[in-house]
């Protein structure tokens, strides 16, 4: 690629869409980022307006250029990257949306999928998916919009309307209308994707009542989608060329390539993966096997285990609490006190999720006497953050029957070395942070840059990564494990009510 040409990398978030541009040395030029209101109908609701989604993108997109100093036509492929299990349906004519966009915390599926276990139907997913019958995946919130909204039932069986999450939409929206797919990590978090045949399962179709053809087609994800059409500050003819979902995109900027390779990335929610290669790992502690991407015919799976609540805690703490002004400052607080004062904060605000599946769950704070102060609190929220992660990454470790040497670490978060210490900490393994904390979107660019020419293969990918930082252990095990102790005291509390 000469050096003038360049890949633009679109990360759309649950809280706002950020844009890179990078070179071909993986050097970034180019930033932008936009913030998008959240949606609370209901307690327990969460929904996206897609305009604001939409209208964030093409901020992004003139932001990023304009930071480089480039123009549209530099660019020589699109990759994406998305909030995943977020659902949408949307009229193929116009690209209109029938309804908000339910994003993945949304809980507003909790009874049908209640009903779903007590039919029977739980292993049929576990098997075919490698999922949990959970409302944060996508097919009980598409099932929910063929349900309640006026008419999308018949309009999707007549062929009209589309489902997609949100790399569909932008694909749809990026290409005028031309294209309707998705790619093989975020199907499988559908709950409607045969893992071993990467293909839309008849049988969960069923189950869900889910006609056919509202779904896109599935592809790999280092290809070419389609071409922009009528973009603003972008000319036509651009190829969409890479597409992941966060985590799996996350996990390929991590350069994460072969078996036994992971990752956490601390964002709203903190989510760990780990590369098992060809073979398909079904868990027996609560985690989720999906895929991690498909480059050609050669498909990666992956493990998972996401914790709902990371720096929505901190958010939480700044916009519900008031106790900090802005997150980063919540580092200078949290280290203003040698340790939390035996405060536990369980941060289940939006319920637990691996290894534990308890969605009553909600935030608890254990410990609490007349000494504590908001410094406690800051320092016990990071720490919540990282007792979620250590219960994930212990449970890897058993299902893989070996223990995990290391993770590497992204995110926003990710920048806070308090957290990132009391996390090598309780994990007694290093912790390694990346010279570019970016890796989601830089993991789209990269996909994008295979698929069209710009590097040759992984091995070109893998020299690029550079580290900033690796944490290694620093408190005694004997100090750990009493603060795993507090914690495992403080998870317990949720089974009393049961």
């Amino acid at each position: 690629m000469a050096a003038a040409r360049y890949v633009l990398a679109l990360d759309q978030g649950t809280t706002g869409t950020t844009g890179i541009l990078v070179d071909s040395d993986l050097a970034i030029r180019g930033r932008g980022y936009q913030e998008f209101p959240q949606i609370f109908p209901h307690p327990g609701w969460v929904e996206h307006d897609p305009e604001e989604i939409w209208r964030s993108t093409l901020n992004v997109i003139e932001t990023t250029l304009q930071d480089a100093g480039a123009a549209g036509s530099e660019v020589a492929a699109i990759g994406i990257t998305n909030q995943r299990e977020t659902t949408m349906l949307w009229q193929r004519e116009t690209l209109e949306c029938l309804h908000n966009a339910i994003v993945w915390q949304c809980r507003r599926t909790s009874s049908m999928c209640d009903e779903l276990r007590e039919a029977g139907h739980a292993d049929s997913f576990r098997r075919k998916t490698g999922l949990v019958l959970d409302p944060y995946f996508s097919g009980t919130k598409l099932r929910w919009l063929l349900d309640n909204v006026d008419g999308a039932r018949e309009r999707a069986q007549q062929g009209e309307l589309a489902f997609g999450t949100v790399d569909s939409f932008l694909v749809a929206r990026l290409t005028g209308g031309a294209r309707h797919v998705t790619d093989v990590s975020n199907a499988s978090r559908t709950l409607l994707m045969d893992l071993e045949s990467l293909s839309w399962c008849d049988e969960l179709l069923s189950i869900l009542k889910i006609p056919r053809a509202v779904l896109p087609e599935i592809r790999g994800n280092s290809e070419v989608y389609g071409t922009t059409r009528g973009v603003p500050g972008l000319p036509d003819g651009i190829p969409i060329a890479g597409m992941a979902g966060d985590q799996q995109a996350a996990l390929f900027g991590q350069a994460c390539f072969g078996p036994g390779s992971a990752k956490c990335t601390y964002g709203t929610g903190a989510f760990l993966l780990l590369n098992t290669g060809e073979r398909v790992v079904h868990s027996g502690n609560g985690l989720l096997s999906s895929v991690g991407w498909r480059i050609g015919e050669k498909v990666t799976y992956v493990l998972e285990g996401s914790v709902f609540i990371a720096g929505a805690a901190v958010q939480w703490l700044r916009d519900g609490l008031g106790l900090i002004d802005r997150a980063p400052e919540i580092e200078a607080l949290a280290e203003s006190v040698a340790d939390s004062g035996g405060v536990v904060f369980v941060p289940a605000l939006t319920g637990l999720g691996a290894p534990h599946w308890n969605m009553d769950a909600r935030g608890l704070l254990c410990g609490l006497d007349r000494g504590v102060t908001k410094a406690h609190l800051a320092r016990a929220t990071l720490e919540g953050i990282a007792f979620q992660v250590h219960d994930v990454f212990a449970a890897m470790a058993e299902d893989m029957g070996a223990p995990l040497e290391q993770v590497r670490v992204d995110g926003g978060a990710c920048r806070n070395d308090l957290l990132m210490q009391f996390q090598s900490d309780l994990l007694g393994d290093s912790v390694v942070r990346p010279r570019h904390i970016e890796t989601t979107a830089l993991g789209a660019a990269m996909l994008a840059g295979l698929a069209v020419g710009v590097w040759d293969g992984l091995e070109e990918l893998q020299a690029t990564w550079q580290e900033d930082r690796t944490f290694a252990p620093e408190m005694s095990r004997e100090a750990a494990e009493e603060h795993l102790a507090r914690w495992r005291r403080a998870i317990k509390l949720f089974s009393l009510d049961k």
